[in-house]
């Protein structure tokens, strides 16, 4: 009932004419009020002084005055979009005003007088969806697009809007429903026609099998995508005092870390982040691991420990100018499983390391002081993440937490029904797994999809988009 009852007040929404500020707020040149919706043009030509809005042609700039009670608000450009052919679907006026706080408020305090009510974030995309304009992964590209920080950031939301990855997943359910589900259904449909083979649970499974490796590949594919939208935790561990600081404002190319002689000077964890072929690497500076009877210090090394397990990529520092300790081989030990660059520092100074455990193939040398070394850094994290091949291959991924869940619901259905196969279950029931992997492909273009899914997708745009 609860979902009806979502559904019901979706749809009511639907019925108002919205409105918001869709350019960034604050002082500027031009601001925008943007307003959609079946009474839009009505709504807007109440207070606009100039042509007559409701007898204009669609897609055309009108100069006015925005108007209260006879009183001049400001000289404004508005453009008039009449449905289907809009952002929305719906009719759509945008008001060009002049930038600034109090003249854009204005406009929208007269806008919403007059009929209209506020936007939620991310409500004009919504509707976009709703009206069948774009699909999931379209609406998330945008919101990426918006969001972007980098060239590769813009490229993968420019792939996600323009419909490559919606294409592909499309392709893989109409694979599923045509050359699977629909000889299903046939043969249980019409088991008295003897025109029609009889199928078995072996007829199909090399289908499933092959779809299911597709379903793979792009699961293992998309985690690049994840890489370049969220980035890779990194951080820098090791002994107090053997450079980790230098090397992450080395890294940073600022002095964001304190750097000091004295041993625990880095008790809380320091932060930045660089990019790496367009992938951001979040970086922190750790307190140094060691044994030490001071509470505050005891505390950083803790978090120091619960770090490299959390992070995807550890910086493991070393003293060229000191012999490998205990508490060094207990840090390496806790590294083995982990992706890691064996960092060894100060080089200036004279080598008494001698590295005995430690393969020196992950090893590169620097000195981050005197910040040598620092590009062979990036080049290890470009080589262990294969950067460069992300950098060079058109990048058609899934980058929504959502989506790669639902991906893998699909692949686990599909391990199901290819169980049930090998077990000789009824193919009428082999088939509930294998519409289940559909339903979950469904759902990550919006097919088939959930109230609280699309809620939390708009729920992160900015208001006015």
């Amino acid at each position: 009932m609860l979902v009806l009852d979502q559904k019901k007040e979706r749809s009511d929404n639907m019925e108002d004419t919205i409105a918001a500020i869709s350019t960034a707020l604050g002082v500027g040149a031009i601001s925008i009020v943007r307003v959609s919706g079946s009474e839009a043009i009505q709504i807007v030509n109440k207070i606009f002084q100039g042509k007559d809005l409701t007898k204009v042609n669609t897609h055309t700039i009108h100069y006015g005055k925005i108007i209260e009670k006879e009183k001049e608000i400001d000289e404004v450009l508005v453009s008039v979009m009449k449905s289907p052919n809009t952002y929305t679907s719906e009719d759509i006026v945008e008001i060009n005003c002049h930038g600034g706080i109090a003249t854009t408020n204005k406009i929208l305090e007269l806008v919403l007088e007059n009929g209209c009510r506020m936007a939620r974030p991310g409500e004009f995309t919504e509707r976009r969806f709703l009206n069948g304009k774009i699909d999931l992964i379209q609406a998330q590209g945008i919101k990426d697009l918006i969001d972007a920080t980098s060239d590769e950031k813009r490229v993968l939301a420019m792939n996600q809007l323009s419909g490559k990855v919606s294409s592909m997943i499309e392709k893989l359910r109409q694979e599923i429903l045509e050359d699977v589900l629909a000889n299903i259904e046939v043969n249980i449909d019409y088991p008295e026609y003897e025109d029609i083979k009889k199928l078995t649970n072996e007829d199909i499974l090399p289908n499933l099998k092959k779809i299911r490796k597709k379903m793979e590949d792009i699961l293992k594919e998309s985690r690049n995508g994840i890489m370049i939208q969220q980035g890779i935790k990194t951080s820098i561990v090791g002994r107090p005092n053997v450079g980790k600081s230098s090397l992450l404002n080395a890294l940073l190319e600022e002095n964001k870390a304190i750097v000091t002689d004295i041993e625990g000077t880095t008790r809380d964890i320091v932060e930045g982040e660089i990019l790496v072929c367009g992938v951001p690497f979040h970086i922190i500076d750790t307190a140094g691991i060691r044994k030490s009877d001071h509470l505050v210090e005891q505390i950083g090394i803790q978090k120091s420990l619960e770090l490299i397990d959390q992070s995807e990529l550890v910086l493991f520092v070393l003293n060229n100018n000191e012999p490998l300790t205990e508490d060094d081989r207990k840090i390496w030990n806790k590294l083995k499983d982990k992706n890691k660059i064996v960092i060894i520092n100060k080089t200036d100074l004279p080598t008494k390391l001698k590295l005995d455990q430690i393969p020196k193939e992950e090893c590169v040398w620097i000195s981050a002081e005197h910040k040598e070394g620092i590009d062979l850094v990036k080049a290890k994290m470009k080589e262990i993440f294969s950067l460069e091949k992300i950098q060079t291959e058109d990048p058609t991924y899934l980058t929504n937490a959502n989506s790669i869940s639902s991906l893998k619901n699909a692949i686990t259905s599909m391990d199901q029904a290819i169980t049930g196969i090998y077990q000789n279950m009824p193919i009428d029931m082999v088939e509930i797994d294998i519409k289940n992997a559909w339903d979950e492909l469904g759902l990550i273009i919006g097919k088939t999809y959930q109230d609280e899914l699309i809620n939390q997708l708009f729920s992160q745009f900015c208001l006015g988009k």
